[in-house]
């Protein structure tokens, strides 16, 4: 049986999917990344490396075993995949199939699509429900204090009602979470480069605003969810924060090579921003093979942090990791029938 190096943890079922083709190992450790030289060092054993989204395909990779049977991966990254040597090579490479959206995405249903921008639009509100209650303090101070007092004035929050949410971006995720935002009695306003019709902006309840400057001042709880392109790394800058209410919160779960760290960083610490919800950093590939969260960010009590884990739903994860699964099973059923026609024809010669 062929051999396949799944490159982190993923679902059991997507596992006993592939065991029933081939030799599994997989990488044991969840808590991190694997290193350019664990990468090297499986691919030496392996027939097939099953690649989630951010481990590296380096040329030393690619040559470290050049007679790899394929490389499983949901989408190539010219910034996080040496395509060159791969191509140079001759290394298939083994897409997940997009599972088919159905014409009115009103009408998403459980077949895969949509799966993962809902779990991050739901992750995205979990941000701003917590900076609305403060959720992570109270539970912080609940643990650090033991006892309190009854209707404290230590831990009041802005809630929702009433309260503006402004989304950069009108995208899957941002349209998933304007009808969550719409259901708390909450003002949606958007940008994007590309404005709504008129009837799309009255289905999802939102407003235009043309200039994005008019986010930032008017959104009580304003929301990074635009394209990670290179026109767009560093798009938000201080000024953006310098422009929002000493009240308002920054939200960003796109990523996080599109905002100026340190200007963020700067923002909270002066108290120009009342806090922020993270779940990507500027420190994750291609920038660093090994992702780590700045340490200002950790010390912040009025920050919520998540590891990049906007799609982390069983029902998500299992769907887009089961997509790569099949794909480098259907190439392990390919290469077996061709050599079943081959023996076959041998026989009659």
């Amino acid at each position: 049986m062929p051999k396949i190096f799944v490159s982190q943890p993923v679902p059991e079922p997507v596992l006993d999917f592939m065991r029933e083709y081939a030799e599994v190992e997989v990488f044991p450790w969840k808590h991190r990344e694997m290193t350019v030289a664990e990468v090297e060092s499986a691919v030496r054993k392996a027939d097939y490396l099953y690649c989630m989204h951010t481990i590296p395909i380096t040329r030393s990779v690619v040559e470290a075993n050049p007679d790899l049977l394929g490389y499983g991966v949901a989408f190539l990254r010219e910034d996080l995949h040496d395509i060159e040597a791969i191509a140079e090579y001759g290394i298939p490479t083994l897409f997940a199939a997009e599972p088919t959206p159905p014409a009115d995405p009103s009408t998403w249903d459980d077949n895969g699509w949509g799966l993962n921008p809902r779990a991050t639009a739901d992750l995205l509100v979990t941000h701003v429900l917590s900076a609305a209650y403060r959720f992570v303090e109270s539970d912080r101070y609940c643990r650090e204090r033991r006892f309190f007092q009854e209707m404290t004035m230590d831990l009041m929050g802005q809630g929702c009602t009433g309260k503006t949410v402004a989304l950069y971006g009108f995208g899957k995720v941002a349209r998933q979470a304007a009808k969550r935002f719409k259901a708390l009695d909450m003002r949606v306003i958007y940008t994007k480069r590309t404005r709504l019709s008129p009837e799309e902006e009255a289905a999802y309840g939102v407003e235009w605003r043309e200039d994005p400057d008019d986010l930032f001042r008017e959104g009580d709880y304003v929301c990074l969810l635009t394209n990670a392109e290179p026109a767009n790394l560093k798009m938000v800058t201080a000024r953006h924060f310098e422009l929002m209410k000493p009240t308002a919160y920054f939200f960003n779960v796109s990523r996080g090579r599109l905002i100026d760290e340190e200007a963020l960083i700067a923002a909270l610490q002066d108290g120009k921003i009342a806090g922020a919800g993270l779940d990507v950093f500027l420190s994750e590939p291609p920038k660093v093979i090994e992702p780590y969260v700045p340490e200002a960010f950790v010390a912040m009590p009025n920050v919520s942090l998540t590891p990049h884990n906007g799609g982390a739903t069983y029902r998500s994860r299992t769907a887009q990791c089961m997509a790569i699964a099949k794909a480098i099973v259907d190439d392990i059923q390919l290469r077996a029938a061709d050599v079943e026609l081959a023996e076959a024809s041998s026989e009659r010669v």
